[in-house]
């Protein structure tokens, strides 16, 4: 492929009608929009289609192959005909012809030879360089000049397209461009057509589109080039206005090459075209009056009609000639018409023109006015072109050979092979002339318009210079209008901001103001707050000691019953001891007596034995205090001990139950405690002191006693069972074995040997000592239930104390924190 096809879109092949279905041409559609169709075998371009300005998106090729319809990236859709695209393609193969050889001896029909014969003729086809291999028929020896003329390239006889075109009224449509070539001997001159391309577009024909429009670019820059090369080839297709309307019809045929448009509209000027420029620049009167001529003796009544209504033959034969049909023909008519005039003499041309008037008769009669004739001249009208055809065939055999343009015109003469012929049927000193002028007048013009320019830069320099002084004067006027517009705004917007700032500082001051307002609502709701916690914690305080006091006094209370029951318990005990005792001691100082009565009654019998009786009497009586003591020890010692130890454990447990705040109470409580407990020792002492004073009366008014007795006594009290089983581990415990009463304890002043020495059993004494002992523990009771009494007393009025410093307490702190609140 190509250096500019990157990317192959679609592949299509191209049906054939003589390649037996084998489809040698490969259309194939690349990125830049345009489809290239290759000969598969030779792969050379035959023709492409689509431009970069009119990209083809899509195409569909029909299945005879004789349209290619494609879909353009504008959105338009355009059908393509193959055989208008190419005339190399679905080419009849070359004709072979039958040579007959031998002597004039050997006539047998048996001994004909056939042969043969073709040549290779290299044609140019297209500007792609393509050269096709034609065979060329070599005329039989006995051909005729007649048949020379009617042979015609490619194998054609002029002849029989002739008697085809009658029969059919029109070539093929798929083989109509090759009949033309061939009909019209193009001799596809590509060095000649080169050097006149080469040469670029003609100054005549640079702004061509100001007064052809076309609408499509490609026809546009079609017929721009072949108007350029024809006025390179002569200077009078420069000068002639009307050649862009003949060379049209051909240039939109042959789109696709141009060398062959070029090459057509050629031999259609040299031919068909001959004599047109003899009277330039004024329209070809001699062969408008040949027309002319040949319909006065057709149609002398429409001639007459046309001279009455003033219109000449430039009216109604010129515009014919000068467009060759194509804007009162459709394409279709236009086509048929062209394959009549191509196959016969360029007179023909002429008496086509003669048959469209004399066919339109009708119409034209009824026209009066130059206007309607103009218009009807110009524009496609109801017209049979066959009958038109048939009327032109007619006229060319009927027309009398004096008037027949026939014999005015030359026959067809094809271009020349190589080189193009010069074309001078024109009056040169004319078109020189007017192409000097004409140069003078683009000289002139354009010093005119140099001039013109310079006149309207200097214009547009003044305006510019006016429009920019008016300018800047009405831009400094809006300067300063802005300016003190500004001034103003910023007057105002000073004003405003001096009014924005002042209410700025109130709303400043306000939210200040409102802030401390906050603040001390915050302030106050937080010290409202402390105050409430503070005093729901000192109510909290208040009903713990209050709690804690009630705990304690129904505490006090429960101990004090406890202790008032406990006393009843140690006095109905004391009782029952001291009846147990006084029973015994009765019933011991009854035996004693009967014993020392018996003793005295055998005293004077029995001497020896009186000291053995007297110690089994002590022993008797030493056995009956130990266990007298033992009995005493164990029950009053183990429930004061337990009832001690209770009140021991009672007190730790409410001093750890304590708080901090107080511990001050319970210290003074201790220390109130621990005075009750001197006082209660200092009666106990007191008690015992006289308990001993006693027991030392009791020791002298014993005087009946011996010395011996004296110290078995003393031993018999270091024996005793009072010092020595059962004795109490604290001082409170002895005190109780021998007062039987509360907790008491010898006076601290009182030594551990004296307090030894005068101690005493209470079963030593006599009846009458044992009432006077039990008389003083009775006193002693008394005044120790009496002391227990103050001490409570005064336990409660310190309570009380503590209760009021307590609300005291309480009352200052709410004060405070009042007083917080208030500041």
């Amino acid at each position: 492929m190509p250096t500019q096809v990157r990317t192959v879109r679609q592949l299509e092949f191209l049906p054939e009608s003589f390649d037996r279905g084998a489809s040698q041409t490969l259309g194939v559609l690349s990125q830049d929009g345009v489809m290239r169709f290759i000969n598969i075998h030779t792969c050379k371009l035959l023709f492409h289609m689509g431009s970069h300005d009119d990209a083809i998106s899509t195409v569909a090729v029909s299945p005879n192959g004789r349209h290619v319809v494609a879909i353009m990236d504008n959105g338009s859709i355009n059908v393509y005909s193959i055989q208008s695209l190419t005339q190399e393609l679905n080419k009849p193969p070359p004709s072979q012809v039958v040579v007959v050889s031998g002597g004039e001896a050997d006539q047998d029909l048996s001994n004909i030879k056939v042969k043969v014969r073709s040549e290779v003729v290299h044609r140019p086809a297209k500007s792609s360089g393509r050269r096709t291999q034609v065979k060329l028929l070599r005329p039989t020896a006995g051909s005729t000049a007649e048949d020379k003329e009617n042979e015609l390239p490619a194998g054609l006889n002029k002849k029989r397209l002739v008697a085809l075109l009658k029969a059919f009224g029109e070539y093929p449509a798929k083989y109509r461009m090759f009949v033309w070539r061939s009909l019209l001997c193009l001799p596809e001159n590509h060095a000649a057509y080169s050097s006149l391309t080469d040469k670029g577009l003609h100054s005549a024909y640079l702004t061509l589109n100001d007064k052809y429009p076309i609408k499509s670019h490609k026809l546009q820059r079609g017929l721009q080039r072949v108007l350029s090369a024809l006025a390179h080839w002569a200077a009078i297709f420069g000068e002639a206005e009307y050649l862009p309307l003949v060379a049209f019809p051909f240039v939109k045929l042959f789109q696709n090459n141009p060398m062959l448009c070029f090459e057509v509209v050629a031999t259609v000027i040299v031919n068909w075209g001959q004599h047109w420029f003899e009277y330039f620049p004024n329209p070809p009167l001699n062969i408008l009056s040949m027309v002319e001529n040949v319909l006065a003796h057709h149609d002398k009544e429409l001639l007459q009609h046309l001279v009455d209504c003033g219109i000449t033959s430039q009216f109604y034969v010129w515009p014919l000639l000068e467009t060759l049909f194509s804007e009162v023909l459709t394409r279709d008519e236009w086509l048929r018409l062209f394959d009549n005039v191509f196959s016969n003499h360029p007179s023909f041309l002429l008496m086509a023109c003669v048959a469209y008037i004399t066919c339109c008769r009708e119409p034209l009669l009824l026209c009066s006015q130059k206007e309607d004739f103009e218009y009807f001249f110009h524009h496609r009208n109801n017209l049979d072109v066959g009958a038109m055809i048939k009327e032109a065939y007619r006229l060319m055999g009927s027309t009398p050979a004096d008037i027949h343009p026939r014999t005015m015109l030359s026959d067809f003469t094809p271009l020349t092979k190589g080189q193009y012929p010069v074309f001078n049927h024109y009056p040169e000193f004319i078109v020189e002339y007017q192409s000097r002028e004409r140069e003078k007048i683009r000289l002139q013009e354009m010093e005119y318009l140099r001039e013109r320019q310079e006149v309207s830069a200097l214009r547009a320099d003044f305006v510019r210079r006016q429009a920019e002084e008016e300018a800047y004067h009405a831009q400094q006027e809006l300067l300063q209008k802005a300016e003190e517009q500004r001034r103003n705004i910023l007057a105002q917007e000073d004003e405003k901001l001096t009014q924005q700032r002042a209410k700025l500082a109130a709303m400043k001051r306000e939210l200040k103001v409102k802030e401390l307002q906050l603040l001390d609502a915050t302030r106050r709701r937080f010290l409202k707050h402390q105050q409430d916690l503070r005093a729901s914690q000192i109510q909290g305080l208040d009903r713990e000691i209050s709690r804690k006091m009630d705990l304690r006094e129904r505490e006090t209370a429960a101990a004090v019953e406890d202790l008032e029951v406990r006393q009843m318990e140690l006095e109905a005990q004391r009782r029952r001891l001291e009846q147990h005792l006084l029973k015994a001691q009765e019933r011991m100082g009854q035996e004693v007596e009967e014993e020392v009565e018996m003793r005295m009654r055998r005293a004077e019998r029995e001497e020896e034995s009186y000291t053995e009786l007297l110690h089994n009497t002590e022993t008797n009586m030493q056995a009956l205090e130990e266990s007298l003591a033992e009995a005493c020890q164990l029950g009053l010692e183990s429930d004061w001990q337990r009832e001690v130890a209770e009140r021991l454990q009672q007190v730790e447990a409410e001093q750890e139950m304590k708080r901090e705040r107080l511990a001050e109470l319970h210290r003074q409580t201790l220390a109130e405690e621990e005075r009750l407990a001197n006082t209660v020792r200092d009666v106990a002492g007191r008690k015992w002191d006289e308990v001993m004073s006693t027991r030392t009366q009791l020791q002298e008014q014993r005087q009946p006693l011996s010395s011996a007795d004296a110290d078995g006594q003393r031993q018999t009290r270091r024996r005793s069972p009072c010092w020595t089983r059962g004795l109490p581990h604290r001082p409170g415990a002895t005190a109780a074995v021998y007062v039987a009463g509360p907790a008491v304890r010898p006076n601290s002043a009182t030594s551990p040997k004296q307090a030894g020495a005068n101690m005493v059993c209470l079963n030593s004494s006599s009846p009458s000592e044992s009432t006077s002992t039990n008389f003083s523990l009775d006193r002693g009771r008394a005044q120790l239930d009496s002391s227990e009494r103050e001490l409570l007393k005064e336990i409660r009025d310190l309570r009380q104390k503590l209760a009021a410093r307590a609300r005291e307490g309480s009352s200052a702190s709410s004060q405070s924190v009042h007083t917080l609140s208030s500041q």
